[in-house]
């Protein structure tokens, strides 16, 4: 038992120490991992610990301290044996007190093999650091040398593409530029042509005059009237030479405006096509121009990952060589239909003389038979009025019956209100109780059905004011269809006009 201000002295503990033979030198973390075992070191007993405040003294925290070294650089520089023994001799040598301190620090130090081989491991690493770090500048000198060469290739091969490009561009340009001119002419011709076909037309309107006269007013002849009747046919008879000029002059016409539609729209993708190519050329040209020195040349993340591309090299020529052939296969139909309007025009005739009687004996009929028609709307006019009158009577009779459930539908409900505020088990679902809701649901029943009725005879009373609105209109409709017949068409028709003349163009 030691006390305060003795002299400390420290335990050794002495034996044969095994040591450890190594073929090869370690790495510094495993000697450090080796010295901290403590299968090597045992743990300092607990009784024999004293004065811990004073750690410039060893053997005041430990019991005993040993040094066990792991690593031998070679077998031939450390004999087992010998050391063995030199470390038995210290361990039986008594040795002053003050001289303890000196003896753990010199037990607790790395060994001349542990620094030989942490020295040959740091060798190692930094030879094969560098040798890694040479490669890799090697390495980074090939790859820049293979991409600069690289992007000089790719740049000359995109060049000769974009001057290929620019070429074709050129060709079709010029193609389209010249189809435009010649479908531009086409466009005029027919357009002249056109002109005198609308002028050959106006001066067919005089004799037709009298004839068209009669359309226009039959034309006024309102809803189920306006009736391509026998009339009307044998007015269109009447003048079937002039009105089949016309009629062929006006589809000339229309089909000379769906032609000239037809150009223009051909024209207009030709030029489109060609504004195309010429704003293709300029960004084309600008592109090929640019250089690595040249100035505007700028990043654009995420460029060339964008692909609004409409077309490919083949659509494209396609798209150009189809607006072209569509342009000609205009051109070829817009000449064979000004050879067809000049045909047109040269084939009308003089032939007026025909189906005027024809066309007097025809009003006349109608008109007897509109006279007719009039008298039949009278006589069901009235019988519908008659039906109107008794079905306003029925829908009274409806109401009132509708009415006269409301007061038992008003009892039923408010006893069965009245019965929702019987007290806690006294609210029993009893005979009663199932009655008035039996009688609600009947009264319900009762009114609903009372109530189809009812919509069931307003529907029929509003068919019957719709069907007499539709006789009276009728009946208008017919005094208008006599007024026109008799009045306008045959008082005009009592001369027969001058025939015209028919002048070729």
């Amino acid at each position: 038992m030691e006390y305060l201000g003795q002299t400390q002295t420290a335990t050794y503990v002495t034996g044969p120490r095994q040591l450890t033979h190594y073929t090869h030198l370690p790495t510094i973390g495993t000697m450090q991992n080796t010295y901290k075992t403590q299968d090597i070191y045992p743990a300092p007993s607990p009784f024999r610990r004293s004065l811990t405040t004073f750690p410039w003294r060893p053997s005041s925290y430990y019991q005993s301290a040993k040094s066990n070294p792991a690593i031998a650089v070679t077998r031939s520089m450390v004999d087992p044996m010998s050391q063995r023994t030199q470390l038995s001799e210290l361990d039986a040598l008594k040795v002053p007190p003050v001289f303890a301190a000196a003896r753990n620090a010199l037990y607790t130090r790395f060994t001349p093999s542990d620094w030989l081989a942490s020295n040959y491991s740091n060798y190692l690493a930094s030879d094969r650091v560098r040798n890694g770090a040479e490669r890799l500048r090697l390495d980074t000198v090939r790859l820049c040398r293979e991409a600069d060469d690289k992007t000089k290739r790719t740049q000359g091969d995109v060049g000769k593409r974009l001057g290929e490009r620019l070429g074709d561009i050129n060709f079709w340009k010029s193609e389209l530029n010249l189809e435009i001119e010649n479908i531009m002419d086409e466009t005029n011709q027919l357009l002249e042509t056109k002109r005198n076909m609308e002028k050959c037309l106006a001066e067919t309107e005089n004799p037709l005059h009298i004839s068209q006269e009669c359309l226009y007013h039959r034309e006024k002849r309102q809803s189920v009237d306006l009736v391509h009747d026998n009339p009307e046919k044998e007015l269109i008879k009447e003048v079937n030479i002039i009105q089949r000029c016309q009629d062929r002059m006006r589809h000339a016409i229309d089909k000379a405006n769906v032609q000239l539609s037809l150009n223009r729209a051909s024209q207009h993708e030709l030029e489109r096509d060609s504004n195309d190519k010429f704003m293709a050329e300029n960004l084309d040209n600008s592109c090929h121009g640019l250089r690595n020195t040249s100035r505007g040349i700028a990043y654009h993340d995420g460029v060339h990952r964008i692909d609004n591309s409409a077309s490919v090299p083949e659509t494209w020529a396609k798209y150009s060589n189809n607006n072209i052939q569509r342009s000609q296969s205009e051109r070829s139909a817009s000449k064979n239909l000004r050879n067809e309007l000049e045909s047109i025009m040269n084939a009308c005739s003089n032939e007026m003389w025909q189906k005027w009687n024809d066309v007097n004996v025809a009003l006349s009929q109608r008109v007897k038979e509109t006279t007719e028609a009039r008298n039949k709307i009278h006589t069901h006019l009235s019988k519908v009025l008659q039906e109107v009158f008794d079905m306003e009577k029925n829908i009274e009779l409806l109401k009132k019956a509708i009415q006269d459930k409301e007061a038992p539908m008003q009892v039923a409900q408010t006893r069965l209100e009245t019965r929702l505020k019987r007290p806690n088990v006294e609210l029993c679902r009893d005979p009663v109780q199932h009655r008035l809701v039996e009688e609600v649901g009947e009264i319900t029943d009762t009114v609903d059905n009372l109530q189809y009725k009812l919509r069931e005879a307003e529907n029929t009373l509003q068919a019957l004011l719709r069907t007499k609105a539709a006789l009276e209109q009728d009946l208008s409709i017919k005094n208008n269809s006599l007024f026109i017949d008799r009045e306008k068409c045959l008082a005009t028709r009592k001369t027969f006009p001058m025939s015209p003349r028919i002048i070729s163009v």
